[in-house]
């Protein structure tokens, strides 16, 4: 097994919010990064500056998760530079807010194409060569709302679950080979997702979790470099939530 400052970790939706802290966490440990977006250029610029400030071997890349063959020339690319991922972060995900009946087909279908066929292609395409070398790590960042469920918001709580099922089927089918497969589902997290949320409502929000306040990228992204360790290798199939008391 190489050394986990010899490692290269792939972080999907890299460029800002849990991804950018991910990204950051990973690089200060002066492992190889990269940082996946679609069109956040400049923000994925930003952060892949941040990581190389810590030493860390830094390469940025665009693709479209929901398209194979875009994710193929990703691979192509990665290979080249001789950064096929023994660690793949499946953060990539967009949200959707809105009552079920004004739904379209339309969003539905992106939504899903995004946040469940984009991680199971990008899954599909690096696992081989952690099954080969017998070490790997696939780490989906999911939701709280894939365990409970959230009202106004069906179609993105029917992702993240299936996300969580698609962890814990997948873990039973890799462990023989060493690679774990394990989803982080936080709470409410201070990002630009919740920009959206009036300051009531998020004052509001902040009072029904009982640590009082919400979760910072840094925490989620500290879980998910546990995940990836090693000495992690009994942790599988898990979808650990860290969401202050919030659900339990």
């Amino acid at each position: 097994m190489k050394p986990l400052n010899e490692m290269t970790v792939l972080v999907t939706g890299g460029s800002k919010g849990i991804g950018a802290a991910i990204a950051s966490r990973f690089a200060a440990e002066s492992m190889n990064v990269v940082i996946h977006y679609l069109n956040s250029h400049e923000a994925a610029n930003e952060t892949a500056r941040k990581c190389m400030r810590s030493g860390a071997n830094v390469m940025t890349i665009s693709a479209d998760i929901r398209s194979r063959e875009q994710l193929l020339r990703m691979k192509d690319k990665l290979e080249q530079r001789g950064m096929i991922p023994d660690i793949v972060v499946n953060n990539a995900g967009i949200s959707h807010f809105g009552m079920l009946s004004d739904v379209t087909e339309d969003t539905w279908d992106d939504v899903m194409a995004v946040n469940l066929k984009g991680m199971f292609l990008c899954t599909q395409m690096f696992m081989p060569a952690m099954v080969k070398q017998r070490y790997g790590r696939i780490i989906n960042v999911s939701s709280i709302w894939g365990m409970s469920g959230a009202s106004c918001e069906v179609l993105y709580s029917t992702t993240k679950g299936g996300m969580n099922a698609f962890t814990k089927a997948l873990a039973k089918e890799l462990a023989p080979s060493g690679v774990t497969v394990n989803a982080v589902a936080p709470g409410a997290v201070d990002t630009m997702m919740l920009d959206n949320l009036e300051q009531a409502d998020k004052t509001a929000l902040q009072e029904e979790i009982p640590a009082g306040r919400f979760a910072q990228p840094d925490e989620i992204a500290s879980l998910v470099y546990f995940l990836s360790l090693p000495e992690s290798s009994y942790i599988t199939g898990q979808i650990i939530s860290p969401n202050g008391g919030w659900l339990t």
